[in-house]
Formats: structure tokens, C-alpha cells, sequence
């Protein structure tokens, strides 16, 4: 079983930067995909970017293509999330979660806050 714990979140300025990590432990990381999904106030969790135990393929949701990009170093097991770009709108909990297969997902961490501001 793996745990995952987030961190790096925070306040930020409209149209600034931030990098959100996401550490894991147990066995077994590296064969794992892992996504990253937000939840903002009264709104449901949602899909933000998912990338696949070796790299070789991440996917986004439209709302974040081409500001957000998610990498991973197996090694140190951690999972990143670049968001730039930023908009009052991407305000939310953000969670990362082990993707078993589709759009199941489990293993979620307690999640970190991101507050940007306009």
C-alpha cells in the first residue's frame, strides 16, 4: 500500500507561479500511474493532470493544458505539479492519488490548499 502526502501549496498572485509536490512511501511507487485532482469550495473534486509510472505519457483536463505540467522522479518517489499561469479560478484543495486503472483512484492524501489571488 502506498501513502501520499501533499505539500507546496499556498497564497499567489494572479499570473504567478507554483510547484506542488507530492511524496510517496511504501513499495511499489514505480509501477503506478498518479494524478493530481483539485477541489474547490462547493464544487466537486475534479481531474486536473495524471502521468503514468514511467513517464511516457501525462494527460491534462482543458482547463489547465498548457500552464499546469506533471512529472515525477520514481526514485525519490514524488510526484510534481508546475502550475504557471495562475488564475483566481484554479483556487482549490489539491489532492494527489496511486490511478489504479481508468479513472480509479485511491490511496488519496489529505491534500493542499492553493489560494490565488486577483
Amino acid at each position: 500500500q502506498l501513502q501520499l502526502v501533499e505539500s507546496g501549496g499556498g497564497l499567489v498572485q494572479a499570473g504567478g507561479s507554483l510547484r506542488l509536490s507530492c511524496q510517496a512511501s511504501g513499495r511499489n511507487f514505480g509501477f503506478y500511474g498518479i494524478g493530481w485532482f483539485r477541489q474547490a469550495p462547493g464544487k466537486e473534486r475534479g481531474f486536473v493532470a495524471a502521468i503514468s509510472p514511467r513517464s511516457d505519457s501525462t494527460e491534462y483536463a482543458d482547463s489547465v493544458k498548457g500552464r499546469f505540467t506533471i512529472s515525477r522522479d520514481n526514485a525519490r518517489k514524488m510526484v510534481y505539479l508546475e502550475m504557471s499561469s495562475v488564475k483566481p479560478e484554479d483556487t482549490a484543495v489539491y489532492y494527489c492519488a496511486v490511478r489504479f486503472g481508468g479513472a480509479q483512484y485511491g490511496y488519496w492524501g489529505q491534500g493542499t490548499q492553493v489560494t490565488v489571488s486577483s
